[in-house]
């Protein structure tokens, strides 16, 4: 299984490396929105796991452009260091199958991930 981390936080994507490459996932990086949708482009993923905010632009605006531009169904887990209930809400309308706030426990993400993928 391949997943896409979008994630602007050194620290945080490689505590997300580290845990997803040690259940055995396939994992790409990207540091900001400009990057994600480069690899979006052209890659394909079981699954992103996608930060809020990111360098030029959103997760969500990831998550519009592999909706509408790509036209693909891929799931999203959405971390965010905020647990706004209107991001949420958007988060929701886009067909987000997590929205993990920061910081996360890892075992609670590893489940998530494997229950998304799961279905």
């Amino acid at each position: 299984m391949k997943i896409l981390i979008c994630e602007d936080n050194p620290l945080a994507m490689k505590t997300l490396s580290i845990v997803l490459g040690r259940e055995g996932f396939e994992t790409d990086t990207a540091v900001d929105g400009k990057q994600a949708l480069g690899l979006l482009q052209t890659n394909e993923y079981d699954l992103l796991v996608v930060d809020i905010h990111l360098p030029y632009h959103s997760g969500l605006e990831l998550v519009k452009f592999l909706r509408s531009d790509l036209g693909k169904d891929t799931p999203v887990i959405v971390l965010s260091a905020f647990s706004d209930p209107q991001m949420q809400h958007q988060a929701g309308e886009l067909g987000i199958s997590g929205y993990i706030v920061k910081p996360f426990d890892p075992v609670e993400l590893i489940r998530k991930i494997k229950s998304t993928l799961k279905n």
